[in-house]
């Protein structure tokens, strides 16, 4: 037998999808690595289908796309950063991914050398504030250099230029006045999404969107068009120890695949999954963005709380196998499934402290019974195939409670 042979995105259409052995698809990111979680196919993919009445996937018009089109200049898009009118949504820069100084300094030179460079992707809202959806890293490198106080980053200087090189070393102060002009007068074409447009045309629109070759996943989508405290609320939850170790650290933040679990969590934690009737999965997450937004502070607490219980009580209960596909065995898929991520760490949370103990005190049977679950065709698409459609919530939710208190409650 020859060695195994690993397909690549090459050989799928999916071109953000790594195929192991077991035969699951896995996530990369767009440095071409894993990220850690297994990729979800769509319904239609396997000849399902969960459309609208009227046939469209997504409630999407051609006449409620409102997109304005400008020409603006590199020192207007600073003014309206210097005055809080352009968002960034910073936490971006500190994820992998960020653009070196030298890609920075290379970005400046074509500005100073007149090379027309991409255009900006922006979302309006009712104050009249741009999120910058597709344009991050150059709007980021533009003002590091020449105003790096509305970045909250370290001033720039220039390294590795291949034409100005007589300028590596310099910052934006050694620039004679006619080069700081021209870059101040600098024409940037920036494409609006206006207020008003509905979000899923917003999401529809934007998800089409290739940056640096790939297109923008639909929770960095969410970060970019949804701001206020849940960024940093599933930015800290992502980041907390119980999270990393009930995953086994696994989860890469490169494409924000850690956010978007803990954002399932909440979702279903702040809406019944019996009560789950939204057809545009993708839509019920960012609403559940905007329900954590108007959460008071001790309810995010209670949160917190309920995510590290369930997130212990995981690792108890499977160990390196949690959140996983296993159906015995030493083995189990190396990446965490999404859909069984939400539903176990949801019913886990949802148990009290006597059950949970219970559970953990009868793994045995706890895991014989998982294996049998895996083995029933029905559950295995819930958490494979489409599975934010409704029906497929239900069932996955419905039979990982019956599990859990089946063996609880004896």
């Amino acid at each position: 037998m020859g060695p195994q042979r690993y397909a690549g995105a090459e050989d799928v259409d999916e071109p953000d999808a790594l195929f192991l052995p077991l035969g699951a698809p896995l996530e990369i990111g767009s440095d071409g690595r894993p990220t850690g979680v297994e990729l979800e196919l769509p319904a239609d993919e396997e000849g399902e289908d969960y459309s609208d009445a009227d046939g469209i996937s997504a409630p999407f018009r051609p006449d409620s796309i409102k997109i304005h089109t400008e020409t603006t200049t590199v020192d207007l898009l600073l003014s309206r950063l210097r005055e809080g009118m352009i968002d960034l949504a910073p936490d971006f820069q500190r994820r992998a991914g960020i653009w070196s100084d030298r890609s920075q300094s290379r970005l400046i030179e074509s500005l100073l050398l007149r090379i027309p460079i991409s255009n900006f992707h922006m979302a309006q809202d009712d104050e009249d504030k741009w999120a910058v959806v597709d344009g991050v890293q150059r709007l980021t490198a533009i003002a590091r250099f020449m105003e790096p106080k509305v970045t909250g980053l370290g001033p720039l200087t220039l390294r590795g230029l291949d034409y100005l090189w007589r300028f590596n070393g310099s910052t934006y102060q050694d620039l004679t006045g006619r080069l700081k002009i021209r870059l101040r007068e600098t024409q940037l074409t920036v494409h609006i999404m206006q207020q008003g447009t509905p979000e899923a045309v917003k999401y529809n629109v934007f998800s089409r969107i290739n940056t640096g070759g790939m297109p923008l996943k639909p929770q960095e989508l969410r970060h970019a068009l949804v701001r206020g405290p849940v960024r940093a609320f599933l930015a800290d939850l992502a980041e907390d120890p119980a999270f990393g170790e009930a995953t086994r650290w696994s989860v890469s933040d490169e494409r924000m695949a850690d956010r978007e679990m803990v954002l399932r969590f909440l979702a279903f934690r702040l809406t019944n999954p019996a009560e789950h009737t939204e057809k545009d999965f993708d839509q019920f997450l960012t609403n559940a963005m905007y329900k954590v937004n108007g959460l008071a502070e001790e309810r995010r607490e209670q949160l917190t709380r309920e995510f590290r219980v369930a997130m212990g009580c995981a690792r108890e209960l499977f160990g390196e196998h949690a959140f996983r596909k296993w159906r015995g065995g030493q083995r189990s898929s190396p990446a965490v499934n999404k859909a069984l991520f939400e539903t176990i760490s949801v019913h886990l949370a949802l148990l009290d402290d006597h059950e949970r103990d219970r559970l953990v005190a009868s793994r045995a049977k706890v895991h014989s019974r998982f294996f049998e679950l895996m083995d029933d065709w029905d559950f295995d698409r819930s958490i494979s195939v489409g599975t934010g459609d409704p029906g497929k919530v239900r069932t996955r939710f419905q039979e990982v409670a019956r599990l859990f208190r089946g063996v609880a409650e004896q």
